[in-house]
């Protein structure tokens, strides 16, 4: 169903399942979608300060729910997903957004802990979210998951090691799952988002090309979606510098971000 149809959210209207809704791209993508009509499902650990935000929107309250999950913990978010089946509704949209970004130094232990508890909220909770909902998607013979990846999956960047792997494995693995999709109805969509203003990058220590703000990669990811794109890098641009680095040699690559910043290790000043 195209996001573009809805006008008015209401009993009937089409609900979007949405991790990490309690900031920045998450949050976001919520007040789009609930501006252009559907009912919103809400997923985060802060489940009470999404419930005040929520209601601080004035929505009418039959047009969103808040279900409180650890998307890090596979038991909680599969628990999420099934209070949504159960309470309210089969989504018509799955966005597995929650993410975290940690700088890490493989020379130090406690960055090893980093490294597991990125696979676990940025992988394996983004195959988490989206396990309750597939059989039925599949049964109904329609629905779409979507994975949030990164520019940082094109290449890795020195001391962003967890976050660059996570995201590639999230290229990946939607792409693979997009495949086993393949004839069922089920669409399985890969947003790539450059540098967006939010609480994940705002501590990051160098240059953020065509940074852009979270409503407007909202409104730009809704159309994609929407259109059923299986993959679009947001905004283009940072498509175009992707490509690019993705064909330099190794050697000159290298160099170039030699002298990059890094992201700051958990701990670390910002």
């Amino acid at each position: 169903m195209s996001a573009a149809t809805v006008r008015t959210a209401g009993p009937g209207a089409p609900v979007v399942f949405i991790t990490g809704a309690s900031s920045g791209i998450g949050q976001a993508l919520a007040a789009r979608y609930h501006a252009a009509g559907w009912r919103v499902a809400l997923v985060a650990r802060r489940a009470e300060a999404l419930q005040a935000w929520a209601l601080a929107q004035g929505w009418s309250s039959d047009t969103w729910r808040v279900f409180g999950a650890d998307v890090q913990e596979v038991d909680s978010i599969v628990a999420a997903g099934r209070a949504c089946l159960a309470e309210w509704a089969l989504p018509e949209v799955v966005i597995a957004n929650a993410g975290i970004s940690v700088g890490m130094d493989t020379a130090i232990r406690e960055d090893l802990d980093v490294m597991r508890d990125t696979f676990a909220t940025n992988n394996l909770g983004l195959a988490a979210t989206f396990h309750p909902f597939l059989a039925a998607m599949r049964a109904r013979g329609h629905g779409t998951l979507v994975g949030i990846a990164s520019v940082a999956a094109i290449r890795g960047l020195p001391g962003h090691g967890a976050y660059c792997a996570s995201k590639a494995g999230v290229v990946a693995y939607c792409e693979s799952l997009r495949g086993e999709c393949r004839g069922s109805g089920v669409r399985v969509v890969t947003l790539v988002p450059g540098y967006i203003a939010t609480p994940l990058t705002a501590g990051n220590r160098y240059a953020m090309p065509f940074l852009m703000a979270p409503e407007a990669f909202a409104e730009r990811a809704l159309r994609a979606i929407s259109a059923g794109a299986s993959y679009r890098v947001i905004p283009w641009q940072m498509g175009v510098v992707a490509k690019l680095m993705r064909l330099l040699p190794n050697a000159v690559f290298d160099r170039a971000v030699a002298g990059r910043g890094r992201k700051a290790r958990r701990g670390e000043a910002r």
